[in-house]
């Protein structure tokens, strides 16, 4: 389990891309990585398909699957939905 407050490096969508995990209150924020039924981009400069799965797998898995996820744009999910829905994931 990552720290209870947490800025983790989640690359793929882009070199740079990072989570930021609030343990306490049981969210992620996680901008362009994944999303509510797909997952980011990875075909802009700097992106890896590859690399954008694997932190998504063994970074915002890690998190739980109870534990909300809030992306850059679209509605919110949770790990537990992703993990077992995302055409991406499964």
């Amino acid at each position: 389990m990552p720290r209870p407050r947490a800025v983790l490096h989640c690359p793929g969508h882009s070199p740079g891309s990072v989570a930021f995990f609030n343990a306490a209150e049981r969210f992620a924020i996680v901008g362009d990585v994944l999303f509510s039924g797909s997952i980011g981009r990875s075909d802009l400069p700097g992106g890896d398909h590859r690399t954008l799965i694997t932190s998504i797998r063994t970074v915002l898995f890690a998190f739980g699957d109870e534990a909300r996820v809030h992306p850059g744009h679209g509605p919110a999910t949770t790990v537990g939905l992703e993990r077992r829905t995302n055409p991406f994931l499964v």
